[in-house]
Order: C-alpha cells, then sequence, then structure tokens
C-alpha cells in the first residue's frame, strides 16, 4: 500500500522550531517524513533524529531521505528520548517535534485494523512488535476495564452500555474483526445519539487505539523528559488530536512554567523550584482554512509551542 502522510501544520511547526543551520533536532513522531524532509532542508551542518516506532514508516521514510545523509532514523518510541539520545552520544538538542495520534497511512491500511471505515482483524498497534493487541482489549479485558477506557480515553457517553454488550456478544464468539466491533457500538447506542456528532464507533475506537499503545500513559513523562534534554532556546513543538493529549501538553508546559508550590499567601516564593520553560503561544494554534479543505483530518489538531530557559 502507498503510504500516503499530510504533514500537519507543516509551515507552523517549522517557524515554531526557529530552526539553526547547525542544530541537532527532533523528529519524535517521524511518520511519512513531511516535517523532517522541511527540517533537514534548512540545516547544512545540523543533523536530525527521527524516531518512529512503526516500521513501515520507517522503511518509507528511509527511502525518501535518502539523500541526506545527515539523517539518523530510530526504531523506538519517543517516549524514550533520553536513552536514545544516550545511545547516540548526544547529551542536548535544539528542537523536538511531536506530532501525536494515529498516521493518515495506519488509518487507511486495512490490515492495521485502526479504522471503523475498514474490516480488518483487530489490531491498532502502532508498534507492531508490542504483544497487545486490539483483539485482547476487546475480548479479554473485563467490563469495568472497558467500560473505563471507552469513557475515560473515548469520553463515551454510553461507555458502560457498549462494554456490556461487548461482554454479551464475546460470550457467544470471539468479536474478531474491525465491523463485528462496530456493528456492536451501533446496536448499545441509541438511534437518536447515532445520528449526532460524526461515526457512532469513533470514540470507542479512539479509546481503545489509546489504550493498546499506551499512549496517554507515557505522555507527561515523554514530555518532560522531552523538556529536559533542550538546549537553552531549544523549542519543543507539540501537535495533539483530542483534549485529553492536549490538556496534559498544556499542564506540564504550565507545571515547568509556573513550577512555584508556594501557599498564595505567602509575599515570596520559599520552595525555591525556578522556572524552565517560556511558553511561546498561550493558546493553541490551530489549522489555517486552507489547511483544512486540504486535509480534513487536521480539523481536530492542535500545536503548542514552549522554549528552554
Amino acid at each position: 500500500m502507498e503510504f500516503k502522510h499530510y504533514s500537519v501544520m507543516l509551515n507552523e511547526c517549522i517557524k515554531g522550531l526557529n530552526i539553526k543551520s547547525d542544530g541537532i533536532y527532533v523528529d519524535g513522531t517521524l511518520g511519512g517524513a513531511g516535517h523532517s524532509i522541511e527540517i533537514l532542508r534548512r540545516l547544512s551542518s545540523g543533523k536530525l533524529i527521527g524516531i518512529d516506532q512503526d516500521v513501515d514508516a520507517l522503511e518509507y521514510s528511509r527511502k525518501k531521505l535518502s539523500n541526506y545523509n545527515n539523517a539518523i532514523l530510530v526504531h523506538d518510541n519517543f517516549s524514550n528520548i533520553k536513552s536514545i539520545l544516550n545511545e547516540l552520544n548526544i547529551e542536548k538538542v535544539d528542537g523536538i517535534l511531536l506530532d501525536l495520534g494515529v498516521s493518515s497511512y495506519q488509518l487507511d491500511n486495512p490490515e492495521r485494523g485502526f479504522s471503523y471505515m475498514h474490516n480488518a482483524r483487530l489490531d491498532m498497534r502502532m508498534n507492531k512488535e508490542n504483544p497487545l493487541t486490539a483483539w485482547d482489549v476487546v475480548n479479554r479485558y473485563s467490563k469495568e476495564e472497558l467500560t473505563r477506557i471507552i469513557k475515560e480515553y473515548g469520553e463515551e457517553n454510553f461507555a458502560s452500555k457498549i462494554a456490556d454488550l461487548i461482554i454479551k456478544k464475546r460470550k457467544i464468539k470471539t468479536i474478531d474483526t474491525t465491523f463485528e466491533l462496530v456493528d456492536i457500538i451501533k446496536d448499545a447506542i441509541p438511534a437518536r445519539a447515532r445520528r449526532e456528532g460524526g461515526h457512532p464507533a469513533k470514540r470507542t475506537f479512539q479509546a481503545i487505539r489509546i489504550e493498546v499503545n499506551q499512549e496517554l500513559q507515557i505522555l507527561e513523562n515523554a514530555i518532560n523528559d522531552c523538556i529536559d534534554v533542550l538546549k537553552p532556546k531549544g523549542r519543543l513543538c507539540v501537535i495533539t488530536f483530542h483534549s485529553l493529549e492536549d490538556r496534559i501538553v498544556k499542564n506540564v508546559f504550565k507545571e515547568r512554567e509556573n513550577p512555584c508550590v508556594c501557599s498564595k499567601d505567602l509575599p515570596y516564593c520559599v520552595c525555591g523550584k525556578q522556572p524552565d520553560l517560556k511558553v511561546i503561544n498561550k493558546k493553541p494554534i490551530l489549522p489555517s482554512k486552507e489547511e483544512l479543505l486540504e486535509n480534513s483530518r487536521s480539523k481536530s489538531a492542535k500545536l503548542r509551542i514552549a522554549e528552554k530557559l
């Protein structure tokens, strides 16, 4: 299958990184290398480290970036940024870009099992070496676990009903495919609610994908680790696609910009905690109207940028 990839808020990210020609930059979510190639075009003696947990993305990007001898591609998760840089004998970097969520290639490739629009075996692994799949979540998790995941990660109002019907159906036979799961979700959601707010399976599929890939569990520590490895004036750009991710990024930025834990009653700070980050955009940057027309999947994207002090 052709690797399709649209680089979300490309110009905004490149501007936000404030690239120096001799700098070291990390694309923590390499994907189709759209952002990476634009970073590389602005480097002379600098280098780019591209990280992705999806071997298909790495294989495609390796070919796309073959003309550049200053790109290092790593099969790993950006949450391991400190150990990755340590392996490369790099202490600090000038900028990091994270484009969170699932790629268009992963969604559009039926065999990956990410999409409610294609029938495939339930999988949803970004890293195909991971043992946990969507099939395991759907067929082995308890009703309580399923309810919590679908409600918390999918922000789905009918989480309990969906979990209940999954348990009933899997007692008859295992739920093996995406379309089998879609039918269960549709049956669990009242008809009136199904007609509102897009595809009825969207939130549940998002929730299961987040659980399979442990996306939210790793995020807070990963953002903090990324900030730790930035040089002074180094930039971190993070694109999120749903409110749960965005809230985590926003809160980490806020805590690093205002780390003081002293009581507001005190006339001055006594905790001694000093800020080491400056938030560049207080409100998230949103895709332009032109981009939304070109790529409807970017409609929920938000970009936050911060600079190391």
